[in-house]
C-alpha cells in the first residue's frame, strides 16, 4: 500500500520559470486544485542547482526555454542528484520529439502552458509515482537485507551441520570403531582356541556379523564426513564414482584434470556433497544405466557436472512442496558464492554447480587448468583395505 503523497504540511515545489506571470499562473491552477503549494521560482542554471542543494522538494516543474539553457538540461542536472524526484515539462512551444526526449531522460509528465487544466493532476501522478518507486525501492533494499542474512544463517547452519557431522564421525571412529576392532580380536582368538568345532562354528558366524558392523559404521563416518576429501577433490570423486558403480550396477564415468590448484576452503566439501547427492538421487529416481561426472575449471570458475541417461524430472517432481533436496543444494552453494543450474528432460539430467574462483597465476599454473593435458585418473582400489574410512585391519 503506497503513502498518502499529500500530507498535511505544503507541497514543496521548485519551479524553473524566468517568466513571473507563468509562474503565478501555474500556481493559481494547483491551488485551485485543493493543492497546498510552498512554491520557489528560479530562472537560471546557479539558481536552479542552489535551490536543490537547499532542498528537498517534492517535485520540479521546468520550462523548457531557459536563459542559458534548456529544460532538458535542467532534468539531466536533476537525475545527476536524484533518480526519484518528479519532474513535470510545462512548456509555449514543446514539441513532439522534445516530449519524447524529455521522457527518455526521465521527465515524469509533460504538458503545454495553454492547457494548465491538466497540471494538478500531472502533479498528482508524478508524486504518486515517485513514492510507488520510493516504496518497491524500499522493498527490495530490505528483501536484499533479508536475503543476506537467510545466505548467513545458511553459511552458519552448514558449518555447524559439518562440525557436528566430523565430531559423531570421530566418536564413531574412535570408540564405537575401537570397540568393534577389540571384539573382532577376541572372537578370533576365541574361534582359534575353540574346544569344539560347534564353538568355532558359532565364532566365525559372530565374527561375519561383526564384519558387517564394522562395514556398516564405516559407511555411516564416511557419509558423515568423507575424510578421502584430505587426499583432494578428485581423489575423493574417484572414490565416489567407482564405489557407486560397483553398489549400484550404473555405469559412471569420471572426466577430471589429473590434478586441480588449490579450492578456497569449503568448495571442496560442497563440491563433494553435491555429487553425494546427485548421485543418490540418480540411484533412487532416474532408471539410469550411465552417469558422467565431469569436473573442469576455467575461466575462474570451478563446475561440476552430474548427468544421466534417466527418465528426466517432470515439472510435477520439481515443485513437490516435501522435496528439498534441490533446494538444499542451492543453498548449499549458495554458501561458497556458487549456484546451481538443473536441466531435465526424456533424455535425462543434468545437474551443474558452478563456483566463482579467484583465478591465482600461482595457483593455476602457467597453463589454464582446461587447456592441460587431461590424463586419465588412476584407477582406485576397491578392496577393502583401500576404504578411507576403514580402521585398522586385522
Amino acid at each position: 500500500m503506497v503513502s498518502d503523497p499529500f500530507p498535511a504540511r505544503p507541497l514543496r515545489l521548485l519551479h524553473l520559470e524566468d517568466s513571473e506571470l507563468d509562474h503565478e499562473l501555474a500556481r493559481a491552477q494547483l491551488q485551485r486544485a485543493g493543492l497546498g503549494v510552498a512554491c520557489r521560482r528560479v530562472e537560471t542554471r546557479a539558481a536552479f542547482e542552489a535551490a536543490l542543494d537547499a532542498g528537498p522538494w517534492d517535485l520540479v516543474l521546468s520550462d523548457y526555454n531557459l536563459p542559458g539553457f534548456t529544460g532538458i538540461d535542467a532534468l539531466r542536472l536533476l537525475r545527476a542528484r536524484d533518480a526519484d524526484l518528479p519532474f513535470v515539462l510545462v512548456s509555449g512551444e514543446i514539441g513532439e520529439d522534445t516530449a519524447v526526449d524529455a521522457m527518455r531522460h526521465g521527465a515524469s509528465d509533460y504538458l503545454l502552458k495553454h492547457n494548465l487544466a491538466r497540471l494538478a493532476p500531472a502533479v498528482e501522478h508524478a508524486i504518486e509515482a515517485a513514492e510507488s518507486r520510493r516504496a518497491r525501492a524500499a522493498a527490495d533494499r530490505d528483501l536484499q537485507a533479508s536475503r543476506a542474512q537467510l545466505r548467513a544463517l545458511a553459511r552458519h547452519l552448514q558449518a555447524s551441520i559439518e562440525a557436528e557431522r566430523a565430531a559423531i564421525a570421530r566418536e564413531i571412529h574412535d570408540d564405537v570403531g575401537g570397540s568393534l576392532t577389540a571384539l573382532k580380536f577376541e572372537l578370533d582368538w576365541m574361534r582359534r582356541h575353540a574346544g569344539s568345532p560347534a564353538l568355532a562354528q558359532r565364532a566365525q558366524a559372530a565374527l561375519e556379523l561383526l564384519t558387517h558392523a564394522i562395514d556398516a559404521s564405516k559407511r555411516v563416518m564416511h557419509n558423515l564426513r568423507p575424510s578421502i576429501l584430505e587426499e583432494g577433490l578428485v581423489p575423493a570423486l574417484q572414490w565416489m564414482a567407482r564405489n557407486f558403480e560397483r553398489r549400484t550396477g550404473v555405469e559412471c564415468v569420471l572426466r577430471a584434470p589429473a590434478d586441480t590448484p588449490a579450492l578456497p576452503p569449503g568448495v571442496p566439501l560442497v563440491a563433494y556433497r553435491t555429487a553425494q547427492e546427485a548421485l543418490t538421487n540418480v540411484s533412487k529416481h532416474a532408471r539410469a544405466t550411465r552417469v558422467v561426472v565431469e569436473l573442469a575449471l576455467g575461466a575462474g570458475v570451478l563446475s561440476l557436472e552430474v548427468a544421466d541417461d534417466g527418465r528426466g524430472m517432470s515439472e510435477d517432481d520439481r515443485a513437490k512442496a516435501h522435496s528439498f533436496g534441490l533446494r538444499g543444494l542451492q543453498e548449499r552453494a549458495g554458501t561458497v558464492g556458487g549456484w546451481i543450474d538443473l536441466a531435465s528432460g526424456p533424455g535425462g539430467t543434468s545437474l551443474i554447480l558452478s563456483v566463482p574462483i579467484d583465478a591465482d597465476e600461482s595457483l593455476l599454473g602457467a597453463e589454464p587448468a582446461l587447456q592441460r593435458p587431461v590424463a586419465p585418473p588412476p584407477e582406485p582400489r576397491l578392496d577393502r583395505e583401500h576404504d578411507p574410512s576403514a580402521w585398522t585391519p586385522l
